[in-house]
């Protein structure tokens, strides 16, 4: 028997939750991406529960035992318990009455089996025993993880009829755990593609960004392109789109630097920071990501140090991945260095040290400090005599 093994199985606040809801008689279980990641060693964040009670059953065991539950889906059957160490999902088991590719109608049920049966993956369907850490697979869900194969549940084209998003999902997924590629699965995605223009742009931007901040997600990139994915939830993709982010992959791994979605994302545009912004507002992104798109998109300047450059971008924390993503060969690696652990000074003088020496106060005084601001940056920061040097010839000049 397969058991999983975690740090967060020992909680004492999971554990005394559980205990409200009744393990020993086979009413709850973990279930879903914990139990995955714990069978692969990898630490989950997020623990979700499977219940045989229904939601207004938890609520009141919950609240009886001091424990502050939140109704965050009643109507799917989900109950947030609000814990010391983290909030927990708990939800009752369920089945899908009908489906529209978008959202579901669900009754619950007191079935394991059935409840399985409705979710997207094989890896996904998996059940462990609270008190034991037994897990229950009824859908081969072991074998697929161990052969790193992500596979739907039963026939991959209902599974898609279903919900449309499980199409981005299974590639995101297949970046993150896969090795095998499942022929039917992708085949599905491309014959059904069209589908995810139903969807939210907000669900859409979502899975990209998941997805492409896997360690590797290039294979499930190609396979996105070769079915046509691309076309429909990225339409503005370079034709060398997949070229430049294979190239970024290559940079992040020889310089050691963090993954960067957002960055990756980039990648795949051409370089026009408007395209960029028009492709960030329909994602629905952030003002930030919206402004960080923008600064990717762009070319990397023809002239001057990274630092030279980062001294004229804001957030100035842009500029090292701009520089993965676009800098020159020559460059990258003297740039990458000089950035790392390093923050634009701020500029020492002010408007009262130019009057200081000699301009009147006015319009001279700001001209004149920005003449000094900018000798001081094209001399790589200079100290504070040289500075002063600078500053007394700008004035001269003047």
């Amino acid at each position: 028997m397969t058991r999983i093994k975690a740090a967060w199985t020992r909680r004492e606040d999971l554990r005394a939750m559980l205990v409200v809801l009744d393990p020993a008689s086979d009413q709850c279980r973990y279930v879903g991406g914990a139990v995955r990641d714990a069978l692969l060693g990898i630490e989950a964040t997020d623990i979700d529960i499977a219940t045989r009670l229904l939601p207004e059953a938890v609520m009141t065991r919950l609240e009886g035992a001091g424990i502050r539950a939140v109704p965050t889906g009643l109507a799917h059957g989900t109950v947030t318990a609000v814990l010391p160490n983290g909030p927990v999902e708990i939800t009752t088991l369920r089945r899908d009455v009908t489906t529209d590719g978008r959202h579901a109608e669900v009754a619950f049920t007191d079935d394991w089996r059935e409840d399985a049966a409705r979710r997207d993956f094989t890896i996904n369907a998996l059940f462990a025993d609270p008190e034991t850490l037994e897990v229950t697979d009824y859908f081969t869900g072991l074998e697929d993880l161990e052969a790193g194969l992500v596979r739907f549940i039963g026939d991959a084209g209902e599974r898609i009829l279903e919900d449309h998003l499980r199409i981005l999902r299974y590639f995101r997924f297949h970046a993150r755990f896969g090795g095998a590629v499942d022929g039917e699965a992708v085949a599905s995605c491309s014959l059904h593609a069209e589908r995810l223009k139903a969807l939210s742009r907000e669900r859409i931007a979502r899975e990209l960004l998941l997805l492409l901040g896997a360690a590797d997600p290039l294979e499930s990139a190609r396979l996105m392109a070769d079915g046509g994915i691309w076309t429909v939830v990225l339409p503005e993709m370079a034709e060398d789109g997949l070229d430049r982010l294979t190239e970024l992959l290559a940079r992040e791994h020889a310089l050691g630097a963090e993954r960067n979605a957002l960055l990756r994302l980039a990648a795949l545009l051409p370089t026009e920071p408007l395209l960029a912004d028009t492709v960030a507002a329909r994602l629905r992104l952030s003002k930030a990501q919206r402004l960080a798109m923008q600064r990717f998109a762009a070319p990397w300047p023809a002239n001057g140090t990274a630092r030279q450059i980062a001294a004229g971008v804001q957030p100035e924390e842009l500029v090292a991945p701009w520089l993965l993503l676009r800098a020159p060969d020559a460059m990258l690696a003297a740039g990458w260095q000089s950035l790392a652990g390093w923050q634009v000074p701020g500029f020492p003088l002010g408007g009262r040290d130019i009057i200081a020496l000699g301009i009147q106060a006015g319009p001279d005084v700001a001209k004149a400090l920005g003449e000094v601001r900018r000798r001081w940056i094209a001399e790589d920061f200079p100290d504070d005599a040289r500075l002063a040097e600078i500053a007394a010839e700008v004035v001269a000049q003047a």
